[in-house]
């Protein structure tokens, strides 16, 4: 029943964990879930005196009672058009469920928990379920932590590629997807803008016949790969739809605030594109782990506070 919060599946025993453990698939070597396991003990236990649940910090408790009150996780089974528990409601019954089944408790709740919460089971720090669940909590930390790092840091070099200016210039991201920048920009230019791309592309590429005729070959490629792409795009399509979208495409001219607009959303999704690690040719692991994209948005900061301090101190100048 609901009320006795009935583990939804019975954890195995101690020595099946040992010899079996079905429930750690995930890990990438032994040696590194058993660090975590030991980890996980020393987070459960906390100190040499283990707690019991009367012993723990009453502030500790109550962030973790009330993170999980204010999940959306059910604590207790109700009847149909019975009304739901208001977030005061929910906190009695967690409390009462910690206090009367802590492992239990542990097991139902641990995808709702912090690491900092692990110190409410540190009484349980001997039993290895208990042990299993705090590193299921720890490693869901880590690893929300190493994503938040990798796409800080693809930020960081996203902005430093920016202001490099080449690698999110118009022509290479045009190269990087034909397709895409066909759909939003190609196919709405006028021929003056391509001869002006051309003329923008050859004075910021070729400077001699063997350039020019890389960039020649480079073209070719890119047109083949854009024709590909295209045929596998109507190849997906039923005929009627393609049918529809040609006659709308053939109406719709779009204004010059218009293009502006898909210019931006295709410059956005060039840029989301690099942040999901979705350029095939760029070598993110040089900036996954490269510790130098840690400080560069202090440096950032530093650099606008700086010019915000010098546009002060000129207005100050000119009031004088």
């Amino acid at each position: 029943m609901w009320g006795e919060i009935e583990p939804s599946f019975r954890p195995q025993s101690p020595e099946t964990f040992e010899n079996d453990q079905p429930l750690r698939d995930d890990q990438e070597d032994e040696d590194e879930g058993d660090d975590m396991m030991q980890s996980a003990a020393v987070v459960c236990a906390q100190s040499t005196a283990p707690k019991g649940p009367g012993e723990v910090s009453s502030c500790g408790l109550s962030a973790m009672i009330e993170a999980i009150a204010s999940s959306g996780s059910p604590v207790k089974s109700q009847q149909l058009g019975e009304p739901d528990l208001s977030v005061e409601e929910k906190k009695k019954v967690l409390l009462e469920q910690y206090e009367t089944k802590p492992l239990v408790f542990l097991e139902r709740y641990h995808a709702h928990m912090q690491p900092e919460h692990l110190e409410a089971f540190s009484h349980l720090s001997s039993d290895c379920r208990a042990q299993y669940y705090c590193t299921e909590v720890q490693k869901r930390a880590s690893c929300s932590s190493n994503r938040t790092r990798v796409r800080n840091h693809r930020y960081a070099a996203l902005r430093a590629l920016q202001k490099e200016g080449q690698y999110f210039s118009e022509e290479q991201m045009r190269f990087r997807e034909p397709l895409l920048y066909e759909q939003y920009i190609g196919q709405y230019l006028s021929d003056e803008e391509i001869l002006q791309r051309s003329e923008q592309a050859m004075q910021q590429g070729p400077a001699c016949l063997s350039d020019l005729l890389i960039s020649s070959y480079q073209e070719k490629q890119l047109q083949n790969r854009l024709q590909e792409e295209q045929d596998r795009e109507q190849c997906a399509e039923e005929e009627e739809e393609e049918e529809t979208n040609a006659s709308r495409q053939a109406e719709w001219e779009p204004s010059a605030e218009e293009k502006a607009m898909l210019r931006e959303e295709f410059l956005s999704q060039m840029h989301q594109r690099f942040l999901d690690g979705k350029d095939r040719d760029f070598n993110y692991s040089e900036v996954d782990e490269n510790p130098d994209y840690d400080n560069l948005d202090i440096l950032n900061r530093d650099a606008e506070e700086r010019y915000f301090d010098d546009d002060d101190d000129d207005e100050e100048e000119e009031g004088d």
